[in-house]
C-alpha cells in the first residue's frame, strides 16, 4: 500500500486534493468578504487566489530543516569561523548564514545570485575543488544520503554517498569542524530520493575524525539535543546532527 502511495504522490498532489474538503468555507468567506467590500472596486472573482489548507491550529514546519538550521547556526555563532565553506544545504539557511559569516556556498546545481558575504560554486561533492586539510568550517546538512541517486542530475553510483562522506572528510583541516546532517533510522536506499544511514555507518566513513557533540530528531519531530548515538531508539525516518572535529 506505502509503495502505491509513493507512485501515486509523483504525479498525484495529494495535499491539493485532500484541500477540497475546505472548499465550503471557502465559498463562505468568500461571501462573507463580498458583502463587506460591496461599495468598492474589488475584482473578487477574476482575481481571486484560493489558498484552502492554511488555517491550522499551529504552524507546520519541517522538523529536520527547522532544527538543522537552528543547530548549525549556533555552532557557528560559538565557534565564530572567519570563513564558512557549506555543500548542498538549503539556500535559504546558507542566504541567512552568510549575513554574520562569510560562506562559500558549493552545488551541483550552481545558485545563480549575487549576495554581499556570499560566493557560489559549481562543483561536484565528490569532486570537491579545495586541497587537503584545507578547510576550518564546513557543513553539509541533508545533502550525502542523495549522492548518487540521479535526482539532481548527478551521476548513478551506487557508492555515492560513501565516496561524498570521504571527499568532505578529506578537506577539513587540523582543529577543522565538520557539520553534517543526514536521514537516520532502518538502513535502506528508497531510490531515487535518498538513503537512511544507522549512526553507526555514518561514524564508520569519518573515522579519521572525532565525534564532538551529536543531535538528532526522532520520529515524532522531537529534537533531542547533545545526546549519543548509542541513545538513538529504532527510528525509520529521524535525522541525525554529527559535529566532528579533526585532532
Amino acid at each position: 500500500m506505502e509503495f502505491a502511495i509513493r507512485w501515486l504522490g509523483a504525479v498525484v498532489d495529494w495535499r491539493r486534493i485532500a484541500s477540497l474538503r475546505y472548499l465550503p468555507r471557502y465559498v463562505a468567506d468568500w461571501l462573507a468578504f463580498r458583502r463587506q467590500a460591496s461599495s468598492r472596486p474589488v475584482s473578487l472573482l477574476a482575481d481571486s487566489y484560493p489558498c484552502l489548507a492554511d488555517r491550522l491550529p499551529a504552524t507546520p514546519f519541517d522538523p529536520h530543516y527547522f532544527y538543522q538550521g537552528n543547530w548549525l547556526a549556533r555552532r557557528l555563532a560559538e565557534a565564530k569561523p572567519i570563513r564558512h565553506v557549506d555543500v548542498g544545504s538549503s539556500v535559504l539557511m546558507v542566504g541567512v548564514l552568510s549575513a554574520h559569516v562569510p560562506t562559500v556556498f558549493v552545488d551541483y546545481r550552481p545558485l545563480v545570485v549575487r549576495q554581499s558575504g556570499l560566493s557560489c560554486l559549481a562543483a561536484d561533492i565528490n569532486r570537491l575543488p579545495f586541497v587537503d586539510r584545507s578547510l576550518q568550517s564546513l557543513s553539509c546538512l541533508h545533502v550525502i544520503e542523495h549522492i548518487g541517486l540521479g535526482r539532481y542530475g548527478d551521476p548513478i553510483n551506487v557508492d555515492g554517498a560513501k565516496h561524498a562522506a570521504s571527499e568532505l572528510q578529506r578537506v577539513v583541516a587540523p582543529g577543522g569542524k565538520l557539520y553534517l546532517s543526514t536521514p537516520i533510522g532502518r538502513e535502506r536506499v528508497c531510490f531515487n530520493a535518498h538513503r537512511v544511514f544507522a549512526p553507526l555507518t555514518i561514524l564508520s566513513w569519518f573515522s579519521q575524525l572525532r565525534l564532538a557533540s551529536f543531535s538528532f530528531v526522532s520520529d515524532d519531530g522531537a529534537l533531542h539535543d547533545d545526546t549519543s548515538p548509542a541513545r538513538v531508539p529504532p527510528l525509520d525516518y529521524g535525522c541525525g546532527f554529527f559535529e566532528f572535529q579533526r585532532h
